[in-house]
């Protein structure tokens, strides 16, 4: 039996429709970028990589947590942050989930389990840890996942964070969303491996490659290393093989990578992928996938209207909720 025949319906279609609305909010923001006035935030564009935010998620709980990267609209989708409050959030406004004071890179949704990300490289990564052993120390069975980029596993926090992690068996997934490139560096420049994967052998935890551009495959190993988690076997170290099709900003020249090579990535495009699987087996008809997209249009624009239409935060209001 195939991934795809032993997950419900409902969840397949919950699944493709956040990656489909993901992909869709942030080509949107960067329409609404090129506005004066509107999108204070410096957006870091996810699209090419939604299956690994939104694969992770689906196989998480409500109560499960976790520590976002810098492209992490799939994630916070995929968690079920509502569009709405995070586009607010984007415009830097009282309705957004951090009251404007967060930007996107720092929106946290307690009751949704996401719990931001950070400014700093790598700093998800012992605070996650030690997220993770609040939990086991409390007795529960929750987890946490934190994503990270490739070029994070060079940091000292990586290898801290996984040893910590080991000796302790807490209940964490690192999921390293490789896309190639830490910025402009390219990996074949900041490793002398193939898999950053291989890296979990050195601290005695599962290390696991996987296809960042199919969501099943996703899907299925995330499952396998939060089944590990709760179970009590500590942590796993998987590594999505992914790419951005926008550069590291929007503005970046991208004088590091060729134009033929994005094309080439762009036909193994994971949004696209899905959808033909679901519609050969009948879960998705082409119908049904252009009304959920003409769905999907209207709830954007529900989004920015409410983020136009709410107040941005009196000068006042700057060192509120700043703890020191």
């Amino acid at each position: 039996m195939s991934t795809l025949d032993k997950i419900p319906k409902d969840k397949l279609l919950d699944m493709f429709r956040k990656m489909l609305l993901s992909r869709r909010f942030e080509e949107r923001l960067i329409k609404e970028k090129k506005i004066p006035g509107r999108v204070q935030s410096w957006p870091h564009m996810a699209i090419g990589q939604e299956a690994v935010g939104v694969g992770t998620c689906a196989q998480l709980r409500l109560d499960d947590y976790i520590r976002t990267s810098v492209r992490s609209i799939p994630e916070m989708i995929g968690k079920g942050v509502p569009v709405d409050r995070l586009m607010a959030e984007h415009f830097s406004k009282l309705g957004g989930y951090s009251k404007g004071h967060g930007n996107p890179m720092h929106c946290i949704a307690v009751e949704l389990g996401m719990m931001g990300g950070d400014g700093s490289l790598g700093c998800g990564i012992p605070i996650g840890t030690g997220l993770a052993m609040a939990l086991k120390m409390k007795g529960s069975d929750r987890v946490v996942v934190v994503f990270f980029g490739d070029g994070t596993s060079n940091e000292g926090r990586f290898h801290e964070g996984l040893n910590l992690a080991s000796i302790w068996k807490a209940p964490v997934i690192y999921l390293c969303e490789n896309n190639l490139y830490a910025m402009s560096v390219p990996i074949s420049k900041a490793f002398n491996i193939r898999d950053i994967a291989v890296r979990a052998a050195g601290y005695g935890i599962p290390g696991v490659v996987v296809d960042g551009m199919d969501v099943l495959a996703v899907y299925e190993e995330v499952g396998k290393a939060v089944a590990r988690a709760r179970a009590g076997e500590g942590p796993t170290l998987i590594e999505a093989k992914t790419y951005r099709y926008r550069g590291q900003f929007e503005g970046d020249p991208e004088v590091y990578r060729t134009k033929k090579e994005t094309q080439e990535w762009r036909k193994k495009d994971p949004i696209g992928k899905f959808r033909e699987q679901l519609i050969e087996t009948g879960v998705l008809t082409k119908k049904s996938v252009e009304e959920m997209d003409r769905e999907i249009q209207e709830e954007i624009d529900k989004a920015v209207k409410f983020a136009l239409g709410s107040p941005f935060p009196e000068p006042q209001e700057a060192l509120e909720y700043v703890y020191g």
